[in-house]
């Protein structure tokens, strides 16, 4: 199964269920050689599951000290594709390996 990997909304129970339909299981893991910036999301129902007008947005900076913490979550096929529907158009999907070793999905900004 894809591993995914969250910094922001997604770690929210109620945007999980809203989302996938159930509380996802995952690992903290971290992301380096990334910072989080900050994007302001116009998307009505993005707005409405998250509560939140501006979300966390990883961008590459190269610098193994940069370093972003989060969840790795176990998802299916079919949640990745509801998470792509979920992340705005401002987000790109790619995927990386983290400091635990293990691969993962993340949300960059395009």
């Amino acid at each position: 199964m894809p591993n995914l990997f969250s910094y922001g909304t997604l770690q929210k129970e109620q945007v999980q269920i809203e989302t996938f339909g159930r509380i996802l299981q995952g690992e903290k893991d971290i992301l380096s050689g990334y910072k989080l910036n900050m994007l302001e999301i116009t998307d009505p129902e993005v707005l409405r599951k998250s509560g939140q007008k501006y979300h966390p947005v990883l961008e590459f900076s190269g610098k193994s000290d940069d370093e972003v913490e989060g969840v790795l979550f176990e998802v299916t096929e079919t949640e990745i594709l509801q998470a792509d529907e979920y992340e705005v158009d401002d987000y790109k999907r790619i995927e990386t390996v983290f400091k635990s070793g293990n691969k993962g999905f993340i949300y960059v900004g395009k």
